[in-house]
């Protein structure tokens, strides 16, 4: 008999030889219905898998990201069936499944183009129809590489050369279309329902410039076609919000052919920035922390010191001045370490706090530069608390505070993951040890759920990492808390403890906003362009009716001037409508239109670009109105309140 134990800790018994999915619906018919995969022990496996002895079983639908990943790792190889019907002579690379859908590197003969990707789409719901069974078997090393080399499929036999030479070799067959794969995969094709193909985009043979360019075209797959109709709406949607296009429209910021990667703000973009910067700052001064400003360039014996020489030197920027090696900082966490050894400090100093909006820069391949969201250089806004080993957990939990205020000034909702010790990591197992159990008390404590993120820690230390969700549903990753017991010693860091001997302090790296270019191109596409009144580059704009009302126009302008808000004067001699229109299409929150009977009563028609015409008001009344929004930092007008 086999026995199994189910993730609620049900225990079953099931006759020898009896398949996974026929467990699946025995437990359940919906369960039977929608399961894509199981798990045998934690390792993933084919649903027609025959688990022996006493085993913990896991089944997985759409659902769950381990079903998803399945799902679409499956539409990638009928994907590449497809290609290979109707251009037999492409040769394949690699087609893993992606965050919300998959893609495949193809070596073809012709570009793809739009045309091609609707013929590659009919041939995949062809496929789909034809219910075609995944079916796994595996080679020795010797034995693959004859298959492969014999379908003349030479990056397929790059691989297997690369593997190790007594690996067992799993492939998968659909049909007359055979890969290399570990899977697992679909029971067949026919489990897939909605698929489709969006773009082609140039990609070298394994991420290397100096390999060829591949061709690689993306797609996604759903269960049920109405789930993809959704996915496709909020592509659409998000390429209304696209932070690149409104930066230019709305003249916020810019990326030069002299500077790639390398943004330019505006002046309205340095509105935004630093108001964003403001709220920084008042925030972190209300906890306690003190602000610093370290070099943008330092000397290599600092950065091998620090572990960044060794560990991340190829993301790094280099000069020589007087005839020495130096780099350009990628992190700001070193100049910190500095700032705290400077000087001699009690336990009785300690926390000690230190803020930094620091500019730091990374190189990064000119083919994943993307606007504002992955740039060379960017300011992040770091700090390091320097804390007694019996404050950890305290100074801890104070982040997730921090982190989860920030958050919610913006409604942006969250989840939290926990990222352990990578391979390329320092110090010892131990340490690590003490550092992840700290981390994962205080969200406990703090009663936070989180995933398990295994081995994408900093190579100094684990982290706790915070990804919020945009309207469109989209996750972005910002802020961290990573806790390190390594720098300090690396540095031989020290605090006089109340025996009077000196001691060694715990560090804590962490940031909020993350990235303040990338969090403004979060926004931008959050709230598409229409920023809250706080925040907005120009807050009203005043529109007067006819070149008569220009005189009572200016003086509204400089009652708010007067009260600090940011408002421009529309003194065109256009017609009424078209200001409101230029207006409404800069997303200037409130535009003030008066004429005879505002100037006549001190007053001021009032429009929102949300609300519409809100009538006529007082102009001392309105000034009250919208200095509270700006006080609360309300997301939305108050006017209609």
């Amino acid at each position: 008999m086999l026995k199994i134990t189910l993730k609620d800790g049900q225990v079953r018994e099931y006759e020898a030889g009896t398949k996974l999915l026929e467990i699946a619906k025995d437990i359940s018919p919906r369960l039977g219905k929608e399961v894509l995969v199981g798990a045998i022990d934690k390792e993933l496996r084919d649903l027609d898998c025959q688990p022996e002895g006493d085993k913990d079983i896991n089944f997985y639908t759409f659902e769950d990201d381990e079903g998803k990943r399945v799902f679409r790792h499956s539409s990638s190889h009928v994907m590449a069936q497809a290609v290979k019907r109707l251009f037999p002579g492409t040769k394949l690379a690699i087609g893993p499944a992606i965050e919300e859908g998959y893609y495949y590197d193809f070596d073809s003969q012709k570009p793809f183009t739009a045309e091609d990707l609707e013929k590659i789409e009919k041939e995949m719901e062809a496929i789909i129809k034809e219910d075609l069974p995944f079916k796994r078997f595996e080679l020795s090393r010797e034995e693959a590489l004859k298959l492969f080399s014999e379908i003349e499929e030479p990056y397929k036999v790059e691989l297997i050369n690369d593997l190790p030479l007594d690996a067992v070799i799993s492939c998968y067959s659909q049909g007359e279309f055979t890969d290399l794969c570990v899977g697992p995969h679909l029971p067949s094709t026919g489990r897939l329902k909605a698929v489709k193909l969006l773009s082609v985009a140039g990609a070298y043979w394994r991420g290397d410039e100096r390999n060829k360019m591949l061709q690689r075209i993306y797609g996604t797959s759903f269960p049920e076609k109405s789930k993809l109709d959704e996915y496709l709406f909020r592509i659409e949607e998000a390429k209304k919000r696209d932070h690149r296009r409104l930066g230019i429209d709305l003249d916020l910021f810019s990326i030069q052919e002299e500077g790639p990667g390398f943004p330019f703000f505006h002046p309205k973009g340095m509105v935004l920035r630093n108001e964003l910067e403001k709220f920084w700052r008042e925030e972190h001064k209300k906890r306690g922390y003190q602000e610093i400003r370290t070099p943008v360039i330092l000397n290599r014996s600092l950065w091998e010191q620090s572990g960044h020489w060794d560990h991340y030197r190829e993301n790094m920027y280099f000069t020589k001045i007087d005839q020495a090696d130096y780099a350009v900082k990628p992190m700001n966490c070193p100049g910190g370490i500095l700032v705290y050894r400077s000087r001699l400090h009690s336990y009785r100093d300690l926390p000690i706090r230190m803020a930094e909006l620091g500019l730091v820069h990374r190189h990064e391949l000119s083919g994943v530069l993307h606007g504002l969201m992955r740039v060379r250089c960017f300011t992040q806004d770091d700090a390091h608390i320097f804390m007694l080993p019996g404050q950890v957990k305290n100074e801890i939990i104070g982040v997730i505070d921090l982190v989860h205020d920030f958050y919610k000034i913006f409604n942006f909702p969250y989840h939290v993951e926990l990222s352990t010790k990578p391979e390329n990591s320092i110090g010892s197992d131990e340490i690590w040890d003490l550092a992840t159990t700290a981390l994962k008390e205080a969200l406990e404590e703090k009663g936070i759920g989180y995933k398990i993120n295994e081995g994408d820690g900093a190579f100094y230390g684990p982290k706790i990492d915070f990804h919020l969700e945009d309207c469109l549903g989209r996750t972005w990753q910002c802020g961290t808390i990573q806790l390190d017991f390594i720098m300090p010693e690396m540095f031989k860091l020290t605090y006089v403890g109340d025996d009077g001997v000196k001691h060694q302090p715990v560090m804590l790296h962490r940031v909020v906003f993350g990235s303040i270019e990338r969090f403004i191109g979060i926004l931008t596409e959050h709230f598409a362009g229409a920023f809250p009144l706080w925040l907005a580059p120009v807050q009203a704009r005043v529109l007067p009716i006819a070149r008569r009302h220009l005189e009572y126009a200016g003086k509204v302008k400089d009652v708010l001037d007067e009260k600090g808000f940011r408002v421009e004067l529309d003194d065109r001699n256009e017609k009424v409508n078209f200001k409101i229109r230029e207006a409404q299409l800069q997303k200037i929150p409130y535009m003030l239109v008066v004429g005879d009977r505002e100037a006549e009563g001190g007053q001021v028609s009032v429009r929102n670009r949300q609300l519409g015409d809100l009538g006529g008001m007082a102009l001392g009344e309105f000034v009250l109105k919208i200095q509270e929004e700006v006080n609360i930092k309300a997301l939305s007008p108050l006017l209609n309140a």
